[in-house]
């Protein structure tokens, strides 16, 4: 991690450089404005050049920096290509970028978390990660009894620079709410801080993970590795092999494309609804194709606790949408906070925009494909304040539901998946199903 700005004094610096650029744009604008040019125009210029040092800064730090501009990129459909793009590339290379842990390093956390005889538990041990990300690596091992195994270690003060950048972030929300002016930034900066101090414990994780295995032992679908052993900055599992997602997205047929995404969807559906949690983290490096067939799924540092399965205005305004009752829907979004006080919103640009997202569940088979998300996208790439998806806000409780449903329908795009969707969330989407008497809560949500 010695390429990353660490130190608390330069972390400051760089996110201080926001605020102060924003107000030193803002400046400009006026002096456009009164020099003859509309309104409109120099607000987007603004919002524009924001946007550009927004994502600058962010890229070239770690830590809660990262992982709030991780968060924002699922609004990058509101955003010119020109900005998003980059953007996009820039995460990226930092997630595959990331420098290992010197083995020097790697061994001495080994001997403070298991003691200095750690080599005793297992009967080999490979120096070289498999994987590195922003908040650890993984070692491939063999534990004292024979099971093949993965040791996940945590950076050294990955957890200082985490909470102290969001310390920082959290002083910037006027300057987010220039780009999205209906975001709530305040809650999403404290949904995404409690979230990322979760991800940071590992015997928190070794829970979630055990549950998840625990569940879906012997389940013809899915295959969770189970938890071998684990403290605050090691966590040891079962080693899984098995085709990554991203292979069989390059190299799958047609067939084994539309099974992997059938089951994607089915994992990310029913785990609320069986296990009380859903697995908030699903990019393609996180799932495998077993060769039995099955779908098996790694790294729950990030889930969303769901005691009571999806939440049931979920399930209902999907399908009152679907009724075409947009004044329900309307009602339901202020209701759940998708719609602040303050924020008035056209009931037609509303539908145009919440239609392609509802439409999987509208019919019997879907195909999702990259075409249709771009043109999803075309459709809300402008910065004026009145473009809708600019408008909504984003409940605390609804960010990592929001997280999992764009990242999902992504991978799924890109697995060119047809399957029957809407038989998964008639199944296991509460309120979705159509009832045949009227439902209390519909006629609640109608008069609300």
């Amino acid at each position: 991690m010695n390429d990353l700005p660490r130190r608390a004094v330069t972390r400051s610096a760089k996110l201080a450089t926001l605020p102060l650029g924003f107000a030193g744009r803002a400046a400009l604008g006026l002096g456009k404005r009164i020099g003859g040019k509309s309104a409109e125009i120099v607000a987007q210029e603004v919002q524009q050049r924001t946007a550009e040092q927004v994502f600058k800064v962010l890229g070239e730090l770690k830590g809660g920096a990262m992982k709030l501009g991780q968060a924002l990129s699922i609004f990058e459909a509101a955003l010119p290509q020109e900005i998003a793009g980059p953007y996009r590339a820039t995460l990226t290379k930092l997630q595959e970028a990331a420098p290992p842990l010197p083995v020097s390093t790697v061994h001495k956390v080994l001997a403070e978390q298991l003691g200095d005889d750690w080599r005793k538990h297992f009967q080999s041990f490979d120096d070289r990660p498999t994987a590195a990300a922003s908040i650890g690596q993984v070692h491939k091992a063999v534990w004292q009894d024979g099971r093949v195994v993965a040791v996940k270690i945590q950076y050294p003060g990955a957890g200082k620079a985490l909470l102290g950048d969001f310390a920082q972030l959290s002083r910037l929300g006027k300057l987010f709410g220039a780009l999205l002016p209906g975001l709530d930034m305040k809650s999403v900066l404290s949904e995404l801080r409690e979230r990322i101090a979760e991800e940071l414990d590992y015997l928190r994780e070794a829970e979630a993970q055990h549950a998840f295995a625990l569940e879906f032992n012997g389940d013809p679908d899915f295959y969770v590795p189970d938890v071998v052993a684990a403290n605050e900055m090691v966590l040891i599992t079962e080693w899984m092999d098995g085709t990554p997602l991203s292979r069989i997205i390059t190299e799958g047929t047609k067939e084994q494309r539309d099974q992997a995404g059938l089951l994607f969807v089915r994992f990310l559906f029913c785990s609320p609804a069986r296990v009380g949690m859903l697995h908030a983290d699903p990019h393609p490096g996180n799932f495998r194709m077993l060769d039995d067939g099955r779908l098996g799924a790694l790294d729950f540092g990030a889930v969303n606790r769901l005691p009571e399965g999806y939440p049931k205005a979920f399930g209902q305004l999907t399908r009152i949408f679907n009724q075409g009752d947009m004044e329900t829907v309307m009602a339901g979004l202020r209701q759940e906070g998708f719609i602040r006080e303050d924020i008035e919103i056209d009931p037609d640009a509303l539908r145009a925009f919440l239609a392609p997202y509802v439409e999987p569940t509208a019919v019997e088979e879907f195909t999702f494909s990259r075409e249709w998300l771009q043109a999803q996208a075309a459709s809300v790439t402008d910065l004026r304040p009145t473009n809708v998806v600019r408008q909504l806000n984003l409940p605390a409780s609804y960010v990592l539901i929001h997280r999992v449903h764009a990242a999902g329908i992504g991978v799924l795009c890109q697995l060119g998946t047809t399957a029957r969707f809407r038989d998964e969330v008639i199944r296991w989407v509460p309120g979705f199903a159509d009832d045949a008497d009227p439902n209390p809560d519909d006629e609640a949500l109608a008069v609300s």
